[in-house]
């Protein structure tokens, strides 16, 4: 169901919102996908030695990135979805100059992890103006389509990084990321109206703000999908960040990592495609618990293969490719169900699930990054272990059932807490 847009607000039309708010997005995930052909040479300029040491320029970022979504929603309930987003985009550009300038790992590091913290907005913010707009099937429908623009930026940032280093050194990366987020300011700037309704609006008060955060995290309706979320895509994390080792030590095929790694993400393209063509007939509910499933049975291909055919990329690549695929059809409909009782409150609520999404799967990822052994056995599991517990989270928001099939909104006010 599409929502109206407030009285006196700029017009933007339906695609070209999804390819801003996908814009957005896009370059938040550039700043850990853009830069992992260059992870090699900024150990080798910084003097880093320990190999997996050199995972920590994507997972501060994204730590620090998941703690920073607790605070913009409450200012965008307050003073409008607009001005936190330039903010974001804004300080965005800045520290990504700074990053560029930098000679010292550790420095690197911090700038990382304030860039992470300050501009998370750009995370937090497009779900809520999706939800300002739309709710129900209908916002599943969108986000999977904003997750189908946002996919592609996975699957051609390694390469797009790698071309970068055949005519620069590793610090254009960051100038150019510092250029895309002016380019974004401008457009959000001219051509995105207001969406926060007026008599929504929250006060900048601690225990509203609480109130807020508690409700839209404690509701029986969404804590599920939210840490399931968060789990799933912790997995896919802890892939990104020891990728470059696994594929490349392990499966000896560094010099193909950017096909590789773009080739098997470019299955959630597809995937999110499809999902925005099938949701609003089958329902979020009924898609997105056939795919935790059939992720589970994925997996557990998974654990077999690593101790079947250690080292064999001709037997990782296409469970890889198909774990991917799935999530296309879990991460923009949990997104939604978790999200839908919350009309009135959609920064807040987009800010605690977010954070919980993000700085989760963040501790979840680095912790399967670090379990790195040189082989594919810790990844394998973990991706088995976490599907599974989705699958349990799953069903206590559902109460112990599968596939049902709701109508109607479901509002904050009258939603079951724990």
């Amino acid at each position: 169901m599409s929502l109206k847009t407030p009285p006196n607000a700029k017009v933007i039309g339906e695609r070209e919102l999804i390819f801003l708010v996908a814009l957005m997005m896009s370059i938040h995930a550039l700043s850990i996908d853009g830069m992992l052909p260059a992870l090699d040479n900024m150990a080798r300029e910084l003097h880093v030695i320990d190999g997996n040491k050199r995972q920590l320029v994507v997972a501060v970022f994204l730590l620090c990135g998941g703690l920073g979504t607790l605070l913009p929603g409450a200012f965008a309930d307050r003073f409008g979805r607009r001005p936190v987003l330039l903010f974001a985009l804004f300080i965005y550009s800045i520290l990504s100059v700074g990053v560029a300038m930098v000679h010292d790992f550790t420095t690197l590091l911090v700038l990382r992890g304030i860039q992470g913290l300050l501009s998370a907005g750009l995370i937090v913010i497009p779900n809520a103006i999706i939800r300002d707009r739309y709710e129900g099937d209908k916002m599943a429908k969108l986000l999977s389509i904003v997750g189908a623009v946002f996919i592609t930026v996975p699957v051609i940032a390694p390469s797009a990084g790698q071309a970068v280093l055949l005519f620069a050194g590793w610090r254009w990366i960051f100038l150019i990321l510092a250029m895309l987020a002016l380019v974004a300011s401008a457009w959000v700037w001219i051509r995105l109206p207001e969406t926060l309704d007026a008599n929504n609006k929250q006060t900048i008060d601690i225990p509203v703000i609480a109130r807020n955060m508690t409700t839209a995290f404690f509701t029986r309706a969404s804590v599920g999908y939210v840490l399931g979320t968060s789990l799933l895509i912790g997995a896919v994390f802890g892939y990104v960040n020891s990728a470059q080792q696994l594929i490349g030590e392990h499966f000896g095929a560094g010099e193909w990592f950017p096909v590789v790694f773009g080739g098997t993400a470019a299955m959630m393209i597809v995937s999110s495609l499809v999902n925005s063509r099938i949701v609003e007939r089958f329902g979020a509910r009924r898609v997105s618990h056939t795919g935790v499933l059939l992720f589970i049975l994925v997996s557990l291909g998974q654990v077999w293969v690593s101790h079947a055919h250690p080292g064999q990329l001709v037997w990782f690549l296409p469970l890889m490719a198909t774990n991917l695929a799935l999530l296309g059809f879990l991460g923009a409909n949990f997104g939604s169900i978790a999200m839908q009782p919350f009309a009135s409150i959609a920064g807040a609520a987009s800010s605690i699930q977010a954070f919980f999404r993000m700085f989760g799967a963040a501790v979840v990822g680095l912790f399967i990054g670090q379990a790195y052994d040189g082989t594919a056995h810790p990844f394998a599991l973990a991706l088995l272990i976490c599907s599974v517990c989705a699958l349990l989270l799953v069903l206590f928001s559902e109460k112990g059932r599968l596939f049902r099939r709701l109508h109607g909104p479901r509002i904050a006010t009258s939603a079951s807490h724990l």
